[in-house]
């Protein structure tokens, strides 16, 4: 009996220290002045930049094409299509301009890296990297502010055949074809073949292995009968989703974050 009380003392020891690790990091974030004096000091990628203070800051609300690839242990440079094209433009709009930061819920991902929406003058640096097609909207609660101005200008992209878009409206690929096309960007279309709903995602199983993962946060966005009866609203349906193919244990995924990824055919 002491035992266990002991040991459920350290698990309500471990908790408290764990937030107030997490206030004070918020506190720390919203105590200091991030706009005063801050510009860019290097363009990691078309996403991330390093600040002259010495932070690294991911965009909000963009996922723009990799750079490189992580092999075993290590990350090998092995740009996708389009990659080298985003660095160029985000370090051609960014690098040594002072800039002003706009911050969501969440200030900070797993990598300790802040979470920002970037702003030069009355540019959302952001927003621009999705309205030229250099990078898809990517909708990751709670940081979704803007999300309608994203799809908006992923709209516009898309309409206009902009960066990435003019190569993926001609170049839709079926599924029998999406393990060659791994850590590309695509269209993929296919038939939704049976829907798995778990606590965490739901994952819609298709031909050739080709698999489609909506995490669970994300299907807020989603019509509800999906949610209600995955089954009832995708089994058998021909559809058409894009983004980036994954392998992932032996097969083909795309990751949905947004309706505005996932097409049903009639």
């Amino acid at each position: 009996m002491k035992n266990k009380l002991i040991y459920i003392l350290a698990v309500v020891f471990i908790a408290i220290l764990f937030l107030i690790g997490r206030s004070l990091q918020h506190a720390h974030i919203a105590g200091k002045d991030y706009n005063k004096d801050l510009y860019v000091s290097r363009v990691i990628d078309g996403d991330t930049i390093e600040l002259s203070n010495g932070e690294t800051l991911r965009y909000i609300g963009v996922d723009t094409p990799e750079l490189r690839e992580r092999i075993g242990v290590d990350w090998v440079y092995n740009p996708m299509p389009y990659a080298e094209v985003a660095r160029d433009f985000n370090q051609d709009f960014t690098k040594g301009k002072s800039i002003r930061l706009e911050f969501d819920v969440q200030k900070r991902d797993r990598y300790n890296r802040l979470l920002a929406y970037v702003y030069i003058g009355e540019e959302m640096v952001n927003l621009e990297l999705v309205r030229q097609g250099y990078s898809m909207m990517y909708t990751y609660p709670p940081n979704v502010k803007h999300i309608e101005e994203f799809l908006k200008a992923q709209g516009h992209a898309r309409k206009n055949k902009k960066g990435l878009w003019s190569d993926l409206e001609k170049d839709v690929i079926l599924s029998s074809n999406a393990r060659e096309n791994i850590g590309s960007v695509k269209i993929v279309q296919t038939d939704v073949l049976s829907t798995f709903l778990s606590e965490r995602l739901l994952i819609l199983n298709c031909r050739d292995n080709f698999k489609v993962a909506i995490f669970k946060n994300n299907l807020a966005y989603f019509p509800k009968e999906l949610l209600r009866s995955p089954d009832t609203y995708l089994r058998y349906k021909a559809i058409r989703v894009y983004g980036v193919i994954k392998d992932y244990k032996g097969s083909s995924e795309i990751i949905v974050y947004h309706p505005s990824q996932l097409e049903i055919l009639e």
